[in-house]
């Protein structure tokens, strides 16, 4: 008699966290991607995102693709303090973190690219950092959102800070609102057929500059 093979089970999210960090400074700029994505997609699913001091961010639930229940998180502790709200979350509603999807930005990626990944280190992410710590492990999906590299290399520090604080560029913004539906149509069909079919289909894709 032959064994069965245990078949895996796919990575569906149920709780989807957007890092960045509060005050109105730092609105659009580029480290705070990861909250204009979780607005995008409560828009798409009409759910509003007040603040929960619980669970120390704007936080809202509701019916996302297929009918599912999702939670939308954006912390309000600031980027290298972000596991404590997705702690809080998850520990309230017993969600593993393989089930909880962060959004945040990258400067290894190009602008125009976007990136999904079941587990993997922090990368040097602040807010990626904190995630590991607080719930223990890699393993949760990522969607990483590409914000290209400084302009100016030679001084490093000073240049990376001023980078990811700081708006894009008009000519790029046309291309973060395509990134952005990109981002919004890869977590919805993480959510129908499994992140791990959502990889398979737009780890590949550009958002071309704008000619």
């Amino acid at each position: 008699m032959t064994e069965a093979t245990e078949v895996p089970s796919l990575v569906i999210p149920q709780l989807i966290v957007g890092l960045g960090n509060p005050e109105k400074k730092y609105e659009q700029t580029r480290h705070n991607i990861g909250f204009d994505a979780v607005d995008l997609l409560a828009r798409r699913w009409g759910i509003s995102l007040p603040e929960n001091r619980r669970f120390q961010g704007l936080f809202g639930e509701g019916v996302g693709p297929k009918g599912a229940k999702i939670r939308l998180l954006k912390p309000l502790t600031y980027m290298n303090r972000s596991g404590q709200a997705i702690r809080s979350v998850t520990d309230w509603y017993k969600i593993p973190p393989t089930s909880v999807l962060v959004v945040y930005d990258d400067m290894d990626l190009p602008t125009g690219r976007i990136r999904l990944r079941l587990s993997g280190s922090a990368g040097g992410h602040n807010g990626i950092k904190s995630t590991i710590a607080h719930l223990g492990t890699q393993d949760f999906p990522r969607l990483r959102i590409g914000i290209g590299k400084p302009a100016d290399p030679s001084n490093l520090d000073t240049s990376t800070v001023s980078h990811v604080l700081g708006k894009f560029a008009p000519e790029e913004k046309p291309i973060i609102s395509e990134v952005l539906e990109l981002v919004g149509d890869a977590v919805e069909l993480s959510i129908k057929q499994g992140v791990e079919k959502a990889m398979s289909l737009y780890n590949g894709r550009t958002v071309p500059p704008v000619s």
